[in-house]
């Protein structure tokens, strides 16, 4: 297995980047963790889980940047197996809720979301120019990817919510941002094993 250890001329500006989505993402988990609570929203409490996910991969990804490749497709391997670990614990919340009931708070979490859709844009539009990249950056640009889709299912979720008054629509975006973190962080195992072979 080769491990060419240069450093490369784009480490300085994948730190940059990694550094503000770490601190984005980590901000806004527990922005939505505490809404996720007081709200009683299944969406934004698994949303807040897969922006932990992310905070911990692109601290991965940080620590991979400059690195060998075996290194980097490693923390790749790391960041995925974190993606499917937290889609577990999110479909065991979905299930808990759904035999215990919930009043989720449809403005909570409209407004959260809000917040969340444009930090995401924000990081996605960082990202995207590392989505052809290294193995550790494209598992950073498919984490991001996700969470604008998944935000954008929450806002549907909470107006839905608005206008019917069922709980429901919570729990059902709840398992489809879980679907989404799940197939995530099959496709970055999938992604790591190929660089691992190529290697």
């Amino acid at each position: 297995m080769s491990c060419d250890c240069h450093i490369e001329v784009s480490d300085a500006s994948q730190k940059g980047v990694l550094r503000k989505l770490l601190t984005l993402n980590a901000f806004m988990f527990v922005a939505e963790l505490v809404v996720g609570i007081i709200g009683e929203s299944t969406g934004v409490l698994a949303d807040s889980l897969d922006m932990l996910a992310d905070a911990l991969v692109y601290s991965v990804a940080l620590y991979a940047v400059g690195r060998c490749s075996s290194i980097k497709t490693k923390a790749a391997f790391l960041s995925g197996g974190f993606q499917v670990l937290i889609a577990l614990g999110i479909g065991a919340d979905i299930v808990r809720r759904a035999i215990t009931g919930s009043e989720p708070s449809s403005l909570l979490m409209f407004i959260v979301s809000i917040g969340a859709l444009a930090v995401n844009t924000y990081c996605l539009k960082l990202i995207s120019k590392e989505k052809e990249g290294e193995v550790h950056m494209r598992a950073s640009y498919i984490f991001s990817k996700n969470d604008v889709i998944a935000n954008s299912g929450v806002i549907l979720a909470s107006v839905i919510i608005y206008l019917t008054g069922s709980r429901w629509p919570d729990l059902i975006i709840g398992a489809i941002i879980t679907g989404v973190v799940l197939w995530g962080g099959i496709r970055i195992l999938v992604d790591a094993r190929h660089q691992s072979e190529r290697d």
